[in-house]
C-alpha cells in the first residue's frame, strides 16, 4: 500500500517539477533575451548619437592635417624676417598650436588612428627641421624653397594619415 501511494505522489509531482524546470528555463532565456534586446536598443541609440561627434572629430583632424601639409602650410605661413630659424620655430609653434588646439578630438577616435596623426604631425616638423638644417638653406625663403622642392619627390606625412582617417570613416558609415 505505502508503494502504491509513492508511486501516485510521485506520478503527480514528476509532470509538476519537469513542467516547473522547463518553464524556469524558458524565463530565464525569455530575459536574457529581453536583456540582450534592451542592451542592443541603448547602443543603438547611443551610437546613432555620438556618430555626428565622432564625424566632426575626423572632419576637424582632417582639416588640421590639411593646414599642416607643407605645401599649404608654406604659402599660408610667410616669413616675417629673412632668419631662417625664426622662421622655422614660427611655422613649427603653429603646427603645434593647431594641434593642442585640437587635442580633445582623440577621445573620437582609435588609438591607432590618433597614432597615425601624431607620427604625421612630427614627421612634417622633423621635415622642416631637416631642411633648415640643409646646407642649401641660408634664408627662410630659401628654407620655403627647399622643403616644397623637396616635396616634389615624395607624399607628405599628411597624406598617408588623411587616407588613414578616409579608410576609419568609411568603416565606421559601412
Amino acid at each position: 500500500m505505502e508503494t502504491t501511494k509513492l508511486i501516485e505522489l510521485v506520478s503527480y509531482t514528476l509532470p509538476a517539477v519537469i513542467t516547473g524546470v522547463v518553464a524556469y528555463y524558458f524565463f530565464d532565456l525569455y530575459t536574457k533575451n529581453e536583456e540582450r534586446r534592451l542592451r542592443f536598443l541603448l547602443n543603438n541609440e547611443t551610437q546613432k548619437d555620438a556618430l555626428p561627434i565622432r564625424l566632426q572629430a575626423f572632419e576637424r583632424m582632417t582639416l588640421y592635417l590639411e593646414r599642416i601639409n607643407p605645401a599649404k602650410l608654406l604659402i599660408r605661413i610667410t616669413p616675417i624676417s629673412e632668419d631662417k630659424n625664426d622662421y622655422e620655430n614660427y611655422v613649427i609653434a603653429q603646427i603645434e598650436q593647431e594641434f593642442e588646439h585640437n587635442l580633445t578630438q582623440q577621445i573620437y577616435m582609435s588609438d591607432e588612428c590618433w597614432t597615425i596623426i601624431v607620427t604625421a604631425k612630427n614627421a612634417t616638423i622633423q621635415m622642416i627641421r631637416k631642411a633648415n638644417l640643409s646646407e642649401r638653406v641660408d634664408n627662410a625663403n630659401k628654407l620655403r624653397e627647399v622643403i616644397l622642392n623637396d616635396l616634389m619627390d615624395k607624399q607628405t606625412p599628411s597624406y598617408t594619415a588623411l587616407a588613414y582617417i578616409k579608410n576609419e570613416v568609411s568603416l565606421i558609415l559601412n
